[in-house]
């Protein structure tokens, strides 16, 4: 073994995990609430919810990751929304059973520790706090040489959350004739990327900057769009309507994701022309020549949020919703 080898010989680079702490922790200070009683660099971050807001305070937690649209972010050398990703699935979830997210951990490992990179990823998730009303508190910069390729890297969230245990939503009381309303997605979100890049870029990274007409844009830029935060959108309708269930649609798309709020008995009947599919959707379809069913158990093709009310709030329901909303089916027997 060759004498007076350092950690930073084998691939890890202290200083340079300290210098991504020092960039960050001004963006991570951003999106602390008034909760938060630590400070970065801490073994565990500290909170305090305020428990008056609760009769029966039940937590909430969900974790998720990027999947592979990371590739894309690997091949268009652009980081700065990925992190917005990453709390996005987290925190639509746990929103499903009407929590208003707290608080966000995010676990990033890397193969060479860049700070300037870290900087950008970390900026992207602190901005998905922001947007999601929650603070990151804390997190893990894994710099691990010889598991991830040059460039590469994974990055995984953690959302907590807190709903009073009268006002969980559970899907328990949906009746056949309660209506499905659908907030749009951004785009693709974050599923169904590997068949997306094999029909779209098959592994040639330079149409990344190709022009689709029919997109208006880059793939590179619409690939990378980051998925949308439903948390504003729909707390709100919580504290106003009886929200019976609700669904994120993510990886099995519609025909997948609704059922799971629905109670035995009872399924989803979709109005399939009843709200805009983005054109992304519709060019994988027609480029991949893939069928339409496998497209909605794929995709969430135009609808990233479902919520399930009663035929008497339906309309007052699509009015209250700050955006765009539509009615995209019925709950039958």
């Amino acid at each position: 073994m060759p004498k007076g080898v350092s950690y930073k010989d084998a691939g890890v680079d202290i200083d340079a995990g300290n210098r991504s702490v020092e960039l960050i922790k001004s963006v991570v200070k951003k999106t602390w609430r008034p909760e938060v009683l630590t400070d970065l660099g801490g073994f565990g971050g500290l909170f305090a919810p305020n428990m008056k807001k609760y009769k029966q305070p039940v937590l909430v937690s969900g974790t998720d990751g990027v999947g592979t649209k990371l590739r894309v972010a690997f091949g268009a050398d652009r980081h700065d929304t990925i992190g917005i990703d990453a709390v996005a699935m987290c925190v639509n979830d746990i929103l499903v059973q009407g929590a208003e997210p707290l608080f966000f951990l995010d676990y990033l490992a890397v193969g060479k520790l860049l700070p300037d990179k870290v900087n950008e990823i970390v900026t992207g998730v602190a901005e998905g706090c922001r947007l999601a009303g929650c603070a990151l508190i804390g997190g893990e910069t894994a710099e691990m040489p010889g598991f991830y390729g040059d460039g590469e890297y994974d990055i995984a969230g953690f959302a907590v959350g807190m709903v009073d245990r009268e006002q969980i939503v559970d899907g328990k009381r949906i009746k056949a004739g309660d209506i499905l309303i659908g907030l749009p997605s951004s785009g693709l979100h974050s599923n169904g990327y590997s068949l997306a890049r094999k029909v779209l870029l098959d592994d040639d990274i330079s149409r990344l900057t190709d022009n689709e007409e029919g997109l208006g844009r880059t793939l590179a830029d619409e690939l990378l769009e980051p998925t949308r935060i439903y948390v504003s959108q729909v707390m709100p309708l919580l504290e106003q309507f009886d929200i019976k269930g609700m669904a994120h649609i993510t990886g099995g798309g519609l025909l997948e994701n609704v059922p799971r709020t629905l109670p035995i008995g009872l399924q989803a009947e979709f109005n399939y022309n009843s709200w805009p599919v983005h054109p992304v959707f519709k060019l994988i379809q027609e480029r991949g020549n893939v069928a339409e069913t496998e497209m909605y158990r794929t995709f969430n093709m135009g609808i990233g949020f479902v919520l399930v009310v009663s035929p008497k709030e339906a309309e007052a329901v699509m009015n209250a919703v700050s955006g765009e909303s539509y009615k995209i089916g019925t709950v039958v027997e």
